[in-house]
């Protein structure tokens, strides 16, 4: 046990909209995790809540008709229903829009600018000449000026990913009216980031958690580091000390929100909250998206540090999700809602559960369709531990009554210790999926027993020798309930109660699963796990497909242009003589195109989809006389052109040479 308590976040889900699978791909292995912990004898304390600040909140409050706070509890409630639904129970849910964030969101603000961490400075920010008002975050758009994309006001979603401070963005317009902003003085407040280079190198080296955060943190604070600006205007959010047309950056407030949720939850249980947030060796666990690793392994931690609490200990985080292998996207109806397409059906949450955790590591990309959950339940959950269970239980049941009075074989308890000790070395890794494995290989195990020793033969020739495998079998099921609770709670218990128990299967130690049986009654059995019949699946796979329909109706009708217009483009065919991945991107390949006696260099967003070696070769269809842009430092004279979210290539369909233009 540590001489800490534990406690452990997850990432807060935002009040502008309901919860999908893409949010459940951090709260399942979250409350797994938790789950576990607490069944191994640690003590811990795990919270939560909704992210109530920033501009997408209040313009889905304008949309609605609502005000922000009114928005924000009707999701708030959403979430905490949802994630009941789904057995991810929090010990405290609160909002960063209630007292006690405000409160210690400028606290923390006071006590950084005391320590010389937080200075103002006059900045050029957009400014919408219609709607009269400053544009913060959402309300601009314009052009990414590190990768030349289109971009929203706050971050480069479409291209380099990078974050981007007030008055950054190019060719900046309003998102409400769609008329060009123009720059204005305004003070602002920025948050001295740069001056915790060797701090946060020094913090990362002893952060634990999952590589995937710890590497990506790493590569961006060996590279530069830049103050952030930390106030918006804006009337929605905490607001700025000493400024009434100033808000903090919900960047500011939201990750606060643990501390301010971390006290909601001690004043209610005679504890300090102090105890998990402040002084050195903390146990504070963060389960986040990949998305926000910047966030919460560089902005939070140096927050913490300046303003002198202690640091996080460890930080998991999630690959992203797919649906139907398409990028997850609500727009383009890549989405499967956790209410209206799964738990309103009927659908048990154990299932999903267990799919989003058994899937595959939780660092990797995880790929949700109906046919893979329908065939990894059925044939994991259904097939396998249900099937090992119920035949178990059925038999002795119907033979002996119960349970026999016969020790159980110490083989068997040397395979469960064996799979105990794999399941720990693989949790503390934050290998999810591996446990998980090791677990249902038990289970696997268990069903070959069964088979192999064949007690409906035995009863009739020995049946002590039958009582024997059943008694070992029961033994088996036990521990596989023991150990199974974590990830699968609501089905646990059900097979608890079957085993003879009448309390809380989560209210026991992990290492009973080590000890022998008591001889007693059984109650009858039934199954636990149903099969996913075809039927159903099939209509689940009609809903989605329909959906992806319907949202590629929506098309927005596309300005037209003259055709002297268009006839300005000079497009080519090209070669790609050379291509290499772009440092400290995902997304970006540097490539060298032939395009007929010029050789350009051109960064493209095609990593995801393209390996340099499959790109190096391929004829290509390239803009040549685009305006030079920098993309992540490096100067691209041209633009590959590929159709769709998977980036195919456009090209002719017989070879020309390099050069040859389109017409």
């Amino acid at each position: 046990m540590s001489a800490r308590p534990v406690l452990v976040t997850c990432g807060l889900p935002y009040t502008n909209g309901p919860c999908h699978l893409g949010h459940l791909r951090t709260y399942v292995p979250a409350d797994f995790y938790v789950r576990y912990l607490r069944r191994t004898g640690e003590t811990v304390v795990f919270v939560c809540g909704s992210d109530n600040h920033g501009t997408p909140v209040v313009v889905s409050a304008e949309d609605a008709g609502i005000s922000p706070r009114a928005l924000s509890e009707q999701y708030h409630a959403h979430f905490d229903q949802t994630f009941h639904r789904m057995g991810v129970i929090f010990d405290h849910f609160g909002m960063t829009d209630d007292p006690t964030n405000h409160q210690r969101t400028r606290s923390i603000v006071e006590h950084l600018t005391e320590n010389g961490y937080v200075y103002s400075k006059v900045i050029q920010q957009s400014f919408c000449t219609k709607c009269q008002r400053f544009l913060p975050d959402r309300y601009v758009e314009g052009i990414c000026p590190h990768c030349g994309t289109p971009a929203r006001g706050d971050e480069c979603d479409q291209g380099c990913g990078k974050h981007l401070e007030p008055g950054e963005i190019k060719e900046p317009s309003c998102t409400v009216c769609g008329t060009r902003a123009e720059s204005r003085d305004q003070e602002h407040y920025f948050f001295r980031l740069s001056g915790f280079k060797e701090f946060l190198l020094d913090h990362l080296d002893t952060l634990s958690g999952t590589l995937n955060a710890k590497n990506y943190a790493l590569g961006w604070v060996k590279d530069e580091l830049h103050d952030w600006c930390i106030t918006r205007t804006l009337d929605w959010g905490v607001k700025f000390p000493g400024r009434d047309d100033l808000v903090v950056y919900v960047w500011v407030d939201a990750p606060i929100g643990y501390i301010s949720f971390t006290e909601e939850w001690a004043e209610n249980h005679g504890r300090s909250w102090k105890e998990f947030w402040c002084g050195e060796n903390t146990k504070v666990t963060h389960f986040i998206g990949g998305d926000i690793i910047y966030h919460h392994c560089i902005f939070w931690p140096a927050l913490l540090k300046g303003a002198g609490y202690g640091v996080p200990h460890a930080v998991i985080a999630s690959g992203m999700l797919k649906v139907d292998d398409h990028k997850f996207s609500k727009s383009r109806g890549y989405v499967v809602w956790t209410n209206d397409d799964y738990l309103d059906k009927g659908l048990p949450s154990d299932y999903l559960r267990y799919y989003l955790l058994a899937y595959t590591s939780h660092t990797k990309e995880l790929n949700f369709s109906w046919k893979m959950f329908q065939e990894r339940i059925n044939n994991e959950l259904v097939n396998t531990l249900g099937n090992f269970a119920y035949r178990t239980l059925f038999f002795a049941h119907k033979e002996f009554g119960g349970i026999p009075d016969v020790p159980v074989n110490a083989g068997i308890i040397s395979e469960i210790e064996k799979t105990l000790s794999l399941v720990d070395i693989s949790m503390k890794d934050y290998e999810f999926k591996t446990a998980i494995d090791g677990m249902m290989t038990l289970a696997a195990y268990g069903n070959n027993y069964i088979q192999t020793s064949s007690p409906w033969k035995l009863i009739k020739t020995d049946r002590n020798a039958a009582a024997q495998v059943v008694k070992d079998c029961i033994v088996l099921v036990r521990a596989l309930t023991l150990l199974f609770e974590p990830v699968i709670p609501r089905k646990s218990q059900e097979l608890w109660e079957m085993l003879g128990n009448s309390d809380p299967v989560s209210g026991h130690h992990l290492n009973e699963a080590l000890t022998d049986t008591a001889e007693g009654p059984l109650p009858a059995p039934r199954p636990v796990f149903s099969k996913l019949e075809d039927d159903f699946i099939g209509e689940m796979d009609k809903l989605l497909a329909h959906r992806v329909r319907e949202a590629g109706k929506k098309v927005v009708k596309t300005e037209t242009i003259p055709f002297d217009e268009f006839c300005k483009l000079d497009i080519r065919t090209g070669i790609v003589i050379s291509a290499e991945k772009v440092p400290k991107s995902g997304k970006l390949l540097k490539l060298r195109v032939d395009v007929g006696g010029e050789i350009r260099q051109v960064v493209a967003g095609m990593a995801q989809f393209y390996t340099p070696d499959e790109m190096t070769g391929k004829q290509v269809v390239i803009v040549v006389n685009l305006q030079p842009a920098k993309i992540f430092g490096i100067e691209s004279n041209g633009m590959i052109l590929a159709a769709g979210e998977s980036a195919s290539l456009l090209r002719p369909e017989k070879d020309v040479p390099p050069g040859t233009k389109i017409r």
